[in-house]
């Protein structure tokens, strides 16, 4: 029997006339810790092509969920940073978020509040992130009060280092706190504001966020490769990031290289800005901005036209400022209030998304007493994400020339 997919309820804030149609199903009907072959492929295909879904009121263990996670990717064996890697370099940003499931080092447990006897851990400690330790600014405690918050940092899940981006993310939400909605406040001239459920995930389609490009950006896009810092988190650690979580200020306060543990080049990840989705063929713009250092360019295909064109003979930008800049233009507009999934969690739920597909953010805060316990799980892939081919380039380039 086929499975059934409903779509996900958007929000009142979300344009249907913008917003990405395929984006988000509920599957009805069938248990996710115990799906046949045929079941596992359907989920599979829904995933890629619909980018986030969701089972409600699912009982999963650690185990069932890693099973679940690698199944996506059978040759793939630890955490997305490691197993117990995060835990073990403190100078991460990561370092505080993160608590390792000890019989299954592949799942984490992470939330906000005081956690005992769970999964084997006696006794854990965990803090939602919050904007207000990584934006260069924040809301007043005045606003804070009243239910003002931001979107804490637009990203992928990758270790961007050594470890190659998960092809696939779970979530799967054991004690969720209910309380009032929030606004989050973009607070970067706009006046853009939404309103999202209490410590909800935030998603945006990254294909959307290349399909919204305007000719010039999108023939950049096709052409241009990230290169992601060494040690990406422990290099952005003393920085701070702007207003909308979208990448960080131009302050200078990156750690210097010669400051990072230990690095090698050949781990060092440069990634295509576009990553190639295995089953529609659609161009995904997939770039974590708070960890970009360089951009790299190749030359316009010889048959389409310079005049106009954005760095036309290729190049490479190493410029910082001005790197973070051009990023920020091209993918500020995706996370757009009426673009924007916030996803309204409740016990039991969940959801898996296509890593290679999306951006996220945490979003929102907790006070201190109210305990959240979410499992989290993807993988280090076995494979390192494709780009686009020939074709696509010169498809996009002619299509926008």
């Amino acid at each position: 029997m086929a499975i059934e997919l409903a779509p996900l309820p958007l929000p009142p804030t979300a344009d249907q006339a913008k917003f990405d149609s395929d984006f988000g199903r509920e599957v009805k009907g069938i248990s996710p810790g115990e799906l046949t072959p045929d079941q596992f492929q359907e989920i599979h295909d829904a995933l890629y092509k619909h980018s986030a879904l969701l089972f409600r009121d699912v009982t999963l263990t650690p185990e069932q969920q890693y099973a679940l996670t690698k199944a996506f990717d059978p040759e793939a064996e630890s955490y997305g940073h490691g197993n117990h890697k995060t835990q073990s370099t403190k100078k991460s940003i990561l370092h505080p978020d993160l608590k390792t499931i000890p019989r299954v080092p592949q799942v984490q447990l992470i939330g906000n509040g005081t956690v005992t006897n769970h999964e084997g851990l006696e006794s854990a400690a965990l803090k939602h992130p919050s904007h207000t330790t990584f934006h260069k600014t924040k809301v007043s405690e005045e606003d804070e009060a009243a239910g003002i918050t931001r979107f804490y940092r637009w990203h992928i899940d990758a270790a961007l280092y050594d470890y190659s981006p998960p092809r696939v993310t779970t979530l799967y939400g054991i004690t969720v706190p209910q309380g009032p909605q929030q606004k989050v406040r973009y607070d970067d001239g706009t006046g853009d504001e939404l309103t999202v459920p209490l410590g909800t995930t935030a998603f945006v389609s990254g294909k959307k966020m290349f399909d919204l490009l305007p000719p010039k950006l999108k023939s950049l896009a096709v052409r241009t490769k990230v290169r992601y810092a060494p040690h990406p988190y422990v290099w952005m650690a003393p920085a701070r990031a702007v207003s909308t979580g979208l990448g960080i200020e131009n302050d200078g306060l990156e750690l210097p290289l010669n400051e990072l543990p230990e690095w090698e080049e050949s781990k060092v990840m440069t990634l295509p800005i576009l990553w190639k989705n295995p089953v529609t063929g659609g161009l995904h713009f997939q770039v974590h901005p708070c960890g970009a250092q360089e951009l790299e360019i190749t030359a316009l295909p010889q048959v389409i036209a310079r005049e106009g064109a954005l760095y036309p003979d290729g190049g490479r930008i190493t410029d910082l400022a001005e790197v973070r800049a051009l990023l920020y233009k091209m993918q500020r507009p995706a996370i757009a209030p009426e673009l924007v999934y916030p996803h309204d969690w409740k016990e039991r739920d969940l959801v898996l998304f296509h890593n290679r597909g999306v951006l996220h953010t945490v979003v929102g805060a907790f006070k201190p007493d109210q305990v959240r316990a979410f499992h989290q799980c993807n993988l280090a892939a076995s494979d390192v994400p494709v780009g686009p081919t020939e074709e696509d380039v010169l498809d996009v380039c002619l299509a926008n020339a």
